[in-house]
């Protein structure tokens, strides 16, 4: 009788805060074609020519600013995950990283050493995108097909509009929010806007007010509309107006056209406009790392303040919350069900 799994998947982190180690990383990170999606010949220029010639140094001064005793806050965080999981499930659970260590592959192979043979395999990141988990489920398949031919994989879809998770989302904005606040904007990772177009099968995404209706053909593919939908339903839970809330893209690279509008301006221009008292969450995120640690709740907070903002409260990402845990127990264990309907 076949044995099951379950493999949590985040994005990964550098092995320590040496620039050599960040180097590692960003290289294998950055050189990955659903990241940059430039022919390879490009891509390098760009990465190994450019990119890594200097961002390493200035990204481990980053890393060092968030990085605990245990480690890294993203792979201590997943790891808590897992463990806190294991307790609610009744089959193994491993964590693997598309990028670094414990690898995809490193995951995979503890558990096949444990005798599973079909694997749940859950991709960490409410929206779908090509750079997060198109490019898990196409990396898993690959070492899938090569080291473990004989493994099942079924995966978990994004859950951006489950309300099972907007409630879970909703809720802990909920209990963090203060008591007084002009706004609260939620920040998503940006990616560039041909990644939209490339990643809608459709062809009929126009970026604009497709994202906005009920229904569209290219909505099960686009991280844009994915974010807004997720603002949508969790600020209906909170019962806040749509004037008191605002959406924006962060961590945005290079000089390529990316989707709009951008953190970072927002952060800069918002208390012109009267927002003096900010409230922000990453909802892209379910674990804090080095873009909700540094690039939020440090840099962000600087620009706002700078620009005339009074109060910076950063909301934390969801992490270890045990109602998040529920969460992931219920997603994995409808996959667990698929298996015996195959």
């Amino acid at each position: 009788m076949a044995k099951k799994g379950i493999l949590l998947i985040n994005l990964g982190s550098p092995r320590s805060t040496a620039v050599e180690d960040v180097k590692e990383y960003l290289d294998e990170f950055l050189m990955d074609e659903k990241v940059i999606d430039y022919r390879w010949i490009f891509r390098a220029l760009l990465v190994q020519g450019i990119i890594l010639k200097t961002r390493p140094a200035k990204s481990a001064q980053a890393y060092k600013t968030v990085w605990t005793d245990e480690g890294s806050p993203l792979i201590v965080i997943t790891k808590k995950i897992q463990q806190k999981l294991q307790k609610r499930v009744d089959v193994p659970v491993e964590i693997g990283m598309r990028y670094a260590e414990p690898s995809i592959e490193t995951g995979i192979r503890n558990l096949v050493k444990k005798g599973i043979t079909e694997i749940i395999l859950f991709p960490l990141y409410p929206q779908y995108a090509m750079s997060t988990t198109e490019t898990v489920i196409e990396k898993a398949e690959e070492i899938r097909k090569k080291k473990f031919p004989e493994v099942r994989i079924n995966y978990v879809q994004p859950f951006y509009n489950r309300d099972l998770y907007t409630d879970c989302l909703a809720e802990s904005i909920r209990e963090k929010l203060p008591e007084n606040f002009d706004a609260l904007l939620f920040s998503y990772h940006g990616v560039p806007e041909r990644h939209i177009y490339k990643t809608d099968p459709t062809k009929t995404c126009n970026m604009n007010d497709c994202c906005y209706k009920d229904a569209h053909p290219s909505h099960s593919f686009c991280y844009r509309h994915q974010c807004f939908k997720t603002t949508d339903l969790v600020i209906r839970k909170l019962g806040l107006p749509k004037d008191k809330v605002i959406v924006s893209f962060q961590s945005r690279l290079g000089k390529d056209k990316w989707i709009e509008p951008y953190t970072d301006h927002k952060l800069e221009t918002i208390p012109g406009k009267g927002i003096k008292n900010l409230a922000i969450v990453c909802p892209a995120f379910v674990s804090d790392c080095l873009e909700t640690l540094e690039e939020i709740s440090v840099e962000g907070k600087e620009q706002f303040l700078e620009a005339g903002g009074e109060n910076f409260t950063y909301i934390p990402c969801l992490n270890d919350e045990d109602r998040w845990i529920d969460v992931i127990r219920t997603l994995c264990e409808e996959q667990l069900n698929q298996f015996y309907l195959l």
